[in-house]
């Protein structure tokens, strides 16, 4: 948790400079970004003397934004899909990413860095996910077989929701916190996966209520480099005192080298004592092309 402090505190040193406001109006409709990407690795050998693994990877992802100014009400869409595959060697195809993520938020439009707002967010996967290591340990509530992959995941599960309603602050410079109190849903239809994400067996929906905070910072660091940086962190009330909050904390950094090629580093860091008590990492490295639609 200590590298989550940290991250707060670099984000709030950052936003403290920041001096330009958000100047979104009405009478300029949609702002609008929405950029297709396709990125893939390959090797292969064959009578290499030198050895190697032959591997094929390939991801593809979507990413959107769309703010516009409706009546009082600054509203912003975000969207987020990606999948990717990976196969080495002899083994088969296997998935590599797989994210869905979309949130809408809506905040009085003002001049002020503080603002009412409300805000929702849904989270889940593609398709099936597997544990190709697992061990009884991990997942008490499966049956693990030595050697065998296991299913963990499936589609749709889980499903992770919220619902915030709170103050926003925008001091600008591509800047946002806000915090509030919400609802948090962990939707797994599948009984037997319900377990691995704090779920009863007979509970196909765990909702939970307690403060959600969210800082998000968007900034080019540079001529064609840009650093998107988000931390989300929900404290239920029933786990204040005994459990460390949910987090996630997202960071992506775009290297474009031409209107088409670029270079992209994400890196995600989860923790849900509901599911493990170990911090989830995640880091992906992508080259590939990409198009702006909007």
């Amino acid at each position: 948790m200590r590298r989550l402090l940290l991250a707060v505190s670099f984000l709030l040193t950052t936003a403290s400079v920041a001096q330009e406001a958000d100047t979104l109006r009405a009478e300029d409709g949609w702002r609008s970004s929405l950029v297709a990407s396709l990125a893939g690795n390959q090797s292969a050998f064959s009578n290499w003397q030198e050895g190697g693994v032959s591997a094929l990877a390939a991801t593809a992802s979507l990413d959107g934004q769309f703010d516009r100014v409706v009546g009082t009400f600054l509203t912003t869409q975000q969207l987020r899909l990606a999948f990717g595959v990976l196969r080495q060697d002899t083994l088969d195809v296997r998935k590599a990413l797989d994210e869905a993520r979309y949130a809408v938020t809506a905040e009085v439009a003002s001049d002020r860095a503080f603002r009412p707002a409300v805000s929702a967010t849904a989270r889940t996967q593609f398709a099936p996910g597997y544990d190709y290591s697992p061990t009884a340990a991990a997942y008490p509530s499966l049956t693990v077989i030595p050697g065998q992959e296991l299913k963990v995941s499936d589609a749709f599960a889980p499903l992770v929701l919220s619902q915030t309603v709170g103050m926003a602050y925008r001091p600008g410079n591509g800047f946002v916190g806000r915090i509030g109190l919400g609802l948090k849903e962990t939707v797994v239809a599948i009984e037997r996966l319900r377990p691995v994400y704090g779920n009863a067996l007979d509970q196909s929906v765990r909702v939970e209520a307690g403060v959600d905070t969210e800082l998000a910072l968007e900034r080019k660091l540079m001529e064609n480099v840009t650093l998107r940086s988000r931390l989300s962190a929900f404290q239920s009330f029933s786990q204040i005192g005994s459990e460390a909050p949910d987090a996630i904390f997202e960071n992506s950094l775009l290297l474009k080298v031409n209107d088409l090629l670029n270079v992209r580093i994400d890196a995600t860091a989860l923790y849900d004592a509901d599911v493990t008590t170990d911090v989830q990492l995640r880091e992906v490295l992508s080259i590939g092309f990409s198009l702006g639609i909007l």
